[in-house]
Parts: C-alpha cells; sequence; structure tokens
C-alpha cells in the first residue's frame, strides 16, 4: 500500500514539473492592420460596427481626423457569456477577480495608398481604500459600513474621497482582436 502511495505521489509531482516546461502558445500582438484601396468612411462603419458589437459605447466619433473613443466599459465577468472583451485567461481571472474597466481608442490614417487603423486599450482597476478593523468581529466592516446581515457596498465619506481608478497599462490581447474583426469587416 505504501509503494502504491509512493508511485502515486512521484506521478504527480513529476506532472506538476513537467507541466511548467510545458510551451505556451505563442501571442502576436497587432499594432495596426494597413488595408489597400480602402477609403475612410467604409473603416469608420466597420469600426463602429465592431465596438459596437463588442458592448463599447462610444464616447467621441471624428470622421475626418479618423478617430474614435469609447467610454470606459466594465470587464465581462464569468457568467456573461455573451460578451468578448476578456481576451485570454488572464484577462478573464483578472476582470472576474476586480473591478476592470477598459477604453478603446482607434485611428483610421491614410498612409500612401492605404487605410491603416491603429488601436489602442487602456486597462484600469478600482482601488477602494480598507477601513481600519480593530477586531475580528468587525472583519465584514473592512470595506462597507454593512452589518453581518446584510452585505452591500455602504462606503464612508473618507474612503469615497480616496477611490481611485488606477491605470494598469495596454491590453494588447484585445487590441489585436479589435484589428483583425474591424479587419474582417472590412475585408467584406
Amino acid at each position: 500500500m505504501n509503494k502504491l502511495k509512493s508511485l502515486y505521489l512521484a506521478v504527480c509531482i513529476t506532472t506538476l514539473l513537467l507541466s511548467g516546461c510545458a510551451s505556451q502558445q505563442q501571442f502576436e500582438a497587432v499594432e495596426q492592420i494597413c488595408v489597400p484601396n480602402l477609403e475612410r468612411p467604409t473603416a469608420m462603419r466597420a469600426a463602429e460596427e465592431v465596438l459596437g458589437d463588442m458592448h463599447f459605447t462610444i464616447a467621441k466619433l471624428d470622421g475626418r481626423s479618423g478617430y474614435i473613443k469609447t467610454r470606459p466599459l466594465a470587464g465581462a465577468q464569468w457568467f456573461e457569456f455573451w460578451r468578448s472583451d476578456n481576451v485570454g485567461a488572464f484577462n478573464t481571472a483578472e476582470a472576474n477577480l476586480h473591478s476592470i474597466r477598459r477604453t478603446v481608442e482607434l485611428s483610421i490614417d491614410q498612409q500612401d495608398e492605404k487605410l491603416c487603423v491603429g488601436c489602442e486599450v487602456n486597462v484600469q482597476r478600482l482601488s477602494i481604500p480598507e477601513y481600519e478593523v480593530t477586531s475580528s468581529s468587525q472583519a465584514y466592516a473592512m470595506f462597507s459600513a454593512s452589518r453581518p446581515s446584510m452585505q452591500r457596498l455602504e462606503l464612508r465619506p473618507e474612503q469615497k474621497r480616496a477611490i481611485v481608478w488606477v491605470d494598469l497599462g495596454r491590453d494588447s490581447r484585445l487590441e489585436t482582436e479589435i484589428l483583425k474583426r474591424i479587419k474582417g469587416k472590412m475585408s467584406r
């Protein structure tokens, strides 16, 4: 019996060690796409459709300069299977663990005989300061003034003043996904 347990333990440890050596899928970021013989209004419509399909709301659209900016969109949760703004396992996990929001900026420029679309997705995380807890019975009130029987987010005035959105940088996976979808729409 002990030999069987030892063999089982050895197999588990070996499997864990070897799984760390497995090659991960390579991700190739796309910074911009360029399409020949295309007019700016066609690209703008395609970009609007893609952003709308992904549930982004457009905050600013300038057809002359080829600029589109969206309002911040909260990251999709695990049960929102119809949404596609979390690209990759890390981004999905992060959006489910934290309050994440993303803002998209697109620029559409004429370069020689090609029309090029660039995309930048900025990610932010909500930071709510903790409230000092003096005993274990007050742990439920660490972030909120709620009661043990009913948990709700009721922030104290000093916490409300200290809430900030922390910049996390760019989401290159979502940028690439948006550009691929726009290129697909423009190809039709």
